[in-house]
């Protein structure tokens, strides 16, 4: 288990890495990631999306710039770094916590 910042958006959420992290390695050996927060828990699949500044990526990147502008330039990640990716969670399935009622969801493949 290890705590990440990540966006969400349309069924899966996004999340700034490095290409060789631990995170990555064990998305890439298994089909099934778990993602959990306060409020929610679910699985889906890991997608190394690659560089975080390649042009494919550029419209996540600039939400997740946005998402977190508080912190992304504080040094902590390099973005001339190739390495530096984006590592997307596609939602399959899960459970959704409001208001002490709990919600199933099936988010097709």
């Amino acid at each position: 288990m290890r705590w990440v910042n990540a966006y969400y958006e349309d069924g899966a959420f996004y999340i700034i890495t490095h290409a060789h992290s631990n995170k990555v390695r064990q998305a890439e050996r298994g089909p099934v990631v778990g993602i959990a927060g306060e409020w929610f828990t679910a699985h889906g699949r890991g997608v190394n999306l690659g560089y975080f500044g390649k042009e494919g990526n550029r419209r996540i990147a600039e939400r997740l710039r946005r998402a977190f502008s508080e912190w992304i330039d504080n040094g902590h990640n390099d973005f001339d770094d190739e390495n530096t990716i984006i590592l997307c969670v596609e939602l399959t399935d899960g459970v959704l916590l409001s208001h002490g009622t709990r919600h199933e969801f099936q988010l097709s493949a």
